[in-house]
């Protein structure tokens, strides 16, 4: 099964968050929104990310441009 990285940086903090999950995680977690909802582990930090910004294949795979 595929796995997609999925990774965005924090405004608040800097760091990195990346996760590697399958098209059906995605979903299940974030829906088909444009925007996905992410939490920084180092300052706990909540931040949206752009799905074709943080996982373009992702985005490229599922047509979502």
């Amino acid at each position: 099964m595929k796995k997609y990285e999925l990774k965005a940086n924090c405004p608040q903090c800097g760091c990195s968050a990346v996760s590697h999950l399958t098209k059906e995680e995605i979903q299940e977690r974030f829906g088909d929104v444009p925007n996905v909802e992410l939490d920084c582990k180092e300052c706990m930090d909540k931040f949206k990310a752009d799905i074709k910004e943080a996982c373009p294949e992702y985005a490229k795979d599922c047509k979502l441009d």
